[in-house]
């Protein structure tokens, strides 16, 4: 929806941005009577009535039936992040939280995300959430093999997405190092760049030839392969601080509540939505106004996190409409930015980014 922005003056603009803030601040409808005594405009609390009122019939504010205030709507809500938002000031004690963030030793994006997400909940007082997006017909580029024991060997599968599998497979027929060089050596002629949907029996066939014809120990190694590329198709979504919505009143409201707890245990939506993104900064989902119907009552936004130019993860929080914008994305833009230096370490690079079993 276009925000037709030469129809709002800067009186209106000023009034909009008045409303937005004191209704993030109390949570109640905001009146005429409140902005006149803030004195932040020297207009009359007549004008700021009719003001309010059109800017009402332009969709930026709503009336509730009870109340004489006004609250934002969803567009006056997009309005402000997109036009009015003010940068934030982050605290010393704030930046020196996210900075921590530098000295961890995790070596696992998923860890570093998933701490990230708590950090995000602490200091917003949000939700907060890390993902690992969708990687859509992923593949695999590489297979090797490490022999454990006469029956067992380690099947290492490295990704077109850049993580890097590992699967303990376990065989009745007795291995040794030969046998390996030559199963990592079929799967490497036959089986690299190809997605799960690709993997087709005449391909199999080929693979159990390779093998002398060993059907248990290729069937044995397919699932694994069908399992990894699953995993790693279907992204993941981590949720920190739950327990923080029931501050805001909007979430006592059973409906509201359930339907953002629905979309956050069934997770394709946001993981859509996120995996859709291709943007490097934060991004602001406002009530239901994106194709992907994810929350309704409820805002969500989120950074990407970029590695060799390509999105690897995102960080976020989930809130009320009546979120505290300005602090929200200072604060993920700034902890994006830390994770994203961290990920360019030689200790990161060297391995892969994203190692796991």
């Amino acid at each position: 929806m276009s925000d037709h922005l030469g129809e709002l003056s800067e009186r209106k603009r000023l009034i909009l941005k008045a409303v937005v803030e004191a209704h993030i601040q109390g949570g109640e409808p905001v009146g005429s009577k409140y902005i006149t005594e803030a004195g932040q405009l020297t207009c009359s609390s007549a004008t700021i009535r009719n003001e309010m009122a059109e800017l009402e019939s332009l969709g930026y504010l709503e009336q509730p039936h009870t109340s004489a205030g006004r609250i934002p709507s969803k567009r006056g809500y997009r309005f402000y992040v997109d036009t009015l938002l003010e940068e934030y000031a982050m605290t010393a004690k704030e930046i020196a939280q996210i900075n921590q963030l530098m000295k961890i030793k995790m070596s696992e994006l998923d860890q570093i995300l998933d701490k990230a997400s708590k950090v995000a909940s602490s200091l917003t007082n949000y939700t907060g959430f890390a993902i690992k997006p969708r990687a859509h017909a992923v593949t695999v580029t590489k297979y090797e093999t490490a022999l454990i024991d006469a029956n067992s060997f380690i099947l290492i599968i490295v990704a077109s997405n850049g993580a890097v599998k590992t699967r303990n497979v376990f065989s009745e027929t007795e291995l040794d190092d030969a046998l390996l060089t030559r199963l990592s050596g079929a799967l490497n002629e036959l089986v690299v760049g190809l997605d799960a949907s690709q993997i087709s029996l005449p391909i199999i066939i080929s693979l159990e030839n390779r093998m002398a014809g060993d059907t248990v120990l290729v069937n044995t190694v397919m699932k694994s392969i069908y399992e990894v590329l699953s995993e790693l198709d279907s992204g993941e979504l981590k949720v920190s601080g739950l327990d923080r919505l029931l501050q805001y009143p909007e979430f006592t409201d059973a409906t509201n509540l359930g339907e953002l707890l629905s979309a956050l245990e069934r997770k394709d939506d946001i993981l859509d939505l996120v995996s859709a993104s291709d943007g490097d900064g934060v991004n602001v989902v406002i009530g239901s106004e994106n194709s992907v119907k994810v929350i309704n009552h409820s805002t969500l936004v989120f950074k990407p996190i970029k590695s060799n130019g390509r999105t690897v993860g995102a960080i976020g929080v989930i809130g009320p409409l009546r979120m505290d914008y300005a602090r929200v994305l200072a604060t993920l833009d700034n902890l994006g930015g830390n994770i994203m230096h961290l990920l360019s370490e030689p200790r990161y690079q060297d391995k892969g980014e994203n190692h796991d079993g």
